[in-house]
């Protein structure tokens, strides 16, 4: 299962519409949760509406949270939709093959079994995170929690028997105001946290959209511009995502 996990304080400024990118992203079967740290105020209300317009559209969830909340309620949005991806699977499941419309149809002692299928397939499945932090600089003040939240994530994930891999991603770039910033690729290994937030450098736009577009193309194609990498190339023959995303 393939998942973003944005963390900002919302009001998009820049680029395309991240609530598009979103819906792009459940196209494609990634699911979009959205951590909002958000300030208080019309911005802050502002900001509030688009987050949770972002994780609508993009199959997730989303949660307003003071940066004292936030560790806790990044690993309930991962846990809480994989859940919901793994029950609707069982829920076509049902249908096409016992004619029920979900689990809570089934007697019983039916659903019992198909519960405790469900909690398996919750700790066992492969999980992917893209952790796309918003780097604008309204989030400054905010950037030492998010990064304790993310060891704590990380430590979650890895309590996990299927296999996690987080990858961390920031925007915008130095160098362009719509590009995200590949920090971290996908790895299991929580030593890999530790300089990462001596890289981040925080600017004035909000290209949140583009950046989830960004980040599409790399679970897609292995980078950021766009563009095969060679060894999917050669793996893959024709360059289309050789696995089945939920």
């Amino acid at each position: 299962m393939k998942q973003i996990l944005l963390i900002t304080d919302g009001c998009s400024n820049v680029g395309a519409s991240p609530i598009l990118a979103a819906a792009h992203a459940l196209q494609e079967g990634i699911t979009v949760n959205v951590a909002g740290v958000v300030d208080y105020g019309t911005i802050g209300e502002l900001g509030g509406l688009e987050i949770a317009e972002i994780a609508k559209a993009g199959g997730g969830i989303s949660r307003i949270v003071g940066t004292r909340q936030l560790a806790q309620t990044m690993q309930m949005m991962t846990r809480k939709t994989v859940v919901q991806t793994i029950q609707q699977a069982v829920n076509k499941e049902l249908k096409e093959i016992l004619g029920h419309d979900s689990l809570e149809e089934l007697p019983p002692s039916q659903r019992s079994k198909v519960v405790t299928v469900v909690d398996e397939l919750t700790e066992t499945t492969p999980l992917q995170v893209a952790l796309l932090i918003d780097a604008s600089a309204s989030m400054k003040p905010k950037l030492a929690a998010v990064e304790d939240a993310i060891r704590d994530l990380m430590l979650s994930l890895q309590a996990r028997m299927g296999t996690s891999e987080l990858a961390v991603f920031h925007y915008p770039s130095r160098g362009s105001s719509e590009d995200a910033v590949l920090d971290l690729n996908w790895t299991s290994d929580l030593s890999s946290l530790r300089s990462l937030f001596q890289r981040i450098q925080m600017k004035g736009a909000t290209p949140t959209g583009p950046a989830i577009l960004k980040v599409i193309d790399f679970f897609r194609y292995g980078t950021l511009d766009g563009h095969q990498s060679w060894r999917q190339n050669a793996e893959e023959g024709e360059g289309m995502l050789g696995d089945y995303v939920v």
